[in-house]
């Protein structure tokens, strides 16, 4: 079975567990959307917002794009911006980073010809990683200056994006929190809460410190297995 076909299998598996879990969840759904969170994240397929978050279609407003990142010369990040903050009134924007990323890594090595639109993205990230060269340079390992580079990113993008005049006039400001996801344990740190003043840059907590019990086996998966017999 390829991919598509097992998707489109996982989907009625998933589906049919919504229904069951809740009656009225896709009624609800199809009626509008409210979500309180903009989630402004990576495109890397190992950092899907709603699930290391645990969150339902409907919870979160999602923007990902290469290396997280936040331009106001962007039109697709900033009408998302726009509407998240003037239409749907979000009480937070929740910039999230990843430990390994790869348009991090690329910011640190040359740039190849083959990828002309990946070197005009993350130019940015070059000159971030240039103003910062002193600290990075004194880091030991590729690996490690990588995800310092990343945890710098976030907190730049929380401030450019906190110094926007959608943030800064709206009526009732969203928090613009800064985050940072671990590939190889799957939690979260806090690099910068929702407090305009904080952006230090040190994590200040972690999702380590919360527990949460395995979940069970979904619908989806039990297809999945029947089908494998």
């Amino acid at each position: 079975m390829n991919r598509p076909k097992r998707m489109l299998v996982e989907n009625v598996g998933w589906a049919a567990e919504m229904a069951a879990s809740d009656p009225d969840f896709f009624e609800t759904l199809a009626q509008g959307q409210s979500p309180t969170v903009l989630w402004i994240g990576c495109s890397d397929s190992r950092v899907p917002a709603e699930t290391i978050t645990h969150s339902k279609p409907g919870d979160l407003f999602v923007h990902r794009n290469i290396a997280n990142l936040f331009s106001p010369t962007d039109d697709n990040m900033m009408s998302v911006l726009e509407y998240a903050v003037s239409v749907l009134k979000v009480d937070d924007v929740i910039v999230c980073g990843h430990y390994g990323c790869g348009g991090v890594r690329a910011s640190l090595l040359p740039m190849s010809d083959a990828l002309p639109h990946v070197n005009r993205r993350i130019a940015p990230l070059c000159a971030l990683a240039r103003a910062h060269s002193g600290e990075l340079d004194a880091i030991g390992t590729l690996d490690s200056r990588i995800d310092r580079l990343a945890e710098l990113s976030v907190l730049e993008q929380v401030r450019a994006l906190r110094d926007t005049s959608i943030v800064r006039d709206a009526k009732r400001a969203p928090r613009v929190h800064g985050w940072i996801f671990g590939l190889r344990d799957g939690r979260i740190k806090v690099l910068s809460s929702g407090d305009s003043t904080d952006a230090k840059g040190e994590p200040l907590a972690s999702s380590n410190d919360v527990a949460v019990p395995a979940p069970a086996p979904s619908a989806a998966q039990r297809v999945m297995e029947a089908l494998s017999r």
